[in-house]
């Protein structure tokens, strides 16, 4: 039985190629890790944020596919420069947009490149000690689906510890 390979336009294609932004950032103000259970792709994103809270780097590592690569990459183009506020606001069909779209069933990359975004940016005011009037008090959508592969490491973890 083979495989038909996915209609990945273009964009998604050289973005996979040659992602911008890969790798450690070993300055991060800020870091977090996301990833999705159904495919096995990973993301860690990173972030130095400046006294003002404008993103003035971010990066990714990534263990994925050309989608997940393709959909952290160009976030951290759309992130760069922008305070976290309007950061926090991007979604994942703008990021979707961004990259000239995707097949369906990879829609859930640009929720985990998303979800770890935002996971990092609200880690950044836990450290701080700080929660700015926009940043919701619950998950959203996308950090709930960051959220299910650690969720999964720890039921796992807990089963395999039970039985030994």
């Amino acid at each position: 039985m083979s495989r038909m390979p996915l209609p990945y336009n273009p964009k998604v294609l050289e973005l996979f190629r040659n992602p911008k932004n890969l790798g450690k950032m070993e300055d991060a103000t800020v870091w977090a890790v996301a990833g999705n259970p159904m495919c096995g792709d990973m993301i860690t994103f990173y972030l130095k944020i400046n006294k003002e809270e404008i993103i003035e780097k971010a990066s990714f590592e990534s263990y994925g596919c050309a989608a997940n690569i393709a959909t952290s990459s160009i976030l951290t183009e759309m992130i760069k420069n922008k305070k976290l506020e309007l950061a926090w606001k991007i979604t994942w069909k703008q990021v979707t947009d961004e990259i000239g779209g995707l097949p369906s069933i990879k829609f859930h990359c640009g929720i985990l490149a998303v979800g770890a975004l935002r996971r990092a940016i609200r880690k950044y005011f836990k450290e701080k000690g700080d929660k700015p009037s926009w940043l919701p008090q619950d998950l959203t959508f996308e950090e709930k689906q960051a959220l299910e592969e650690e969720e999964l490491a720890k039921r796992l973890a807990k089963r395999i510890g039970g039985q030994e």
